[in-house]
């Protein structure tokens, strides 16, 4: 095993594989690492707009996201313990370097991340569910 030459290589190695993960793989699952937002956010924070408009809630299982559109429906799952729960995209970020996707406390709180702050966590895009392909039986 090749040893990095500072703590910045390493990360630098870490960035590369996720890139190489997320477009070497024909599925729409990506791993990365994840930090919610403050454990206790200031009433400030709390009334804040997210960039899809709606205040921020801190007790919904949203997340933030670069580039998927609003309203996206994904599967987080901490890659620590397996657990999973469906998220909502309602925001946009996370704008720290190496991180695709940030949640909201009460999505953290669920995965059992809330307490470590930043985690793995696996994101698979769900299709969307439309009353007009159920009714019609796709």
């Amino acid at each position: 095993m090749d040893k990095p030459l500072s703590t910045g290589g390493t990360y630098r190695n870490a960035a590369i594989v996720v890139l190489a993960l997320l477009f070497g793989t024909c599925s729409q699952t990506e791993r990365m690492a994840t930090q919610p937002p403050v454990a206790s956010p200031s009433p400030a924070a709390v009334d804040r707009r997210t960039a899809s408009g709606p205040r921020f809630d801190i007790q919904a299982l949203t997340a933030a996201h670069r580039s998927l559109p609003f309203g996206t429906e994904v599967l987080g799952e901490n890659l620590a313990n397996g657990r999973r729960i469906e998220l909502r995209i309602a925001d946009r970020g996370p704008y720290v370097r190496g991180r695709i996707i940030d949640l909201s406390p009460a999505a953290a709180r669920r995965l059992r991340l809330k307490q470590q702050g930043v985690g793995l966590v696996g994101v698979t895009i769900l299709p969307p569910t439309s009353p007009n392909l159920i009714a019609s039986g796709r």
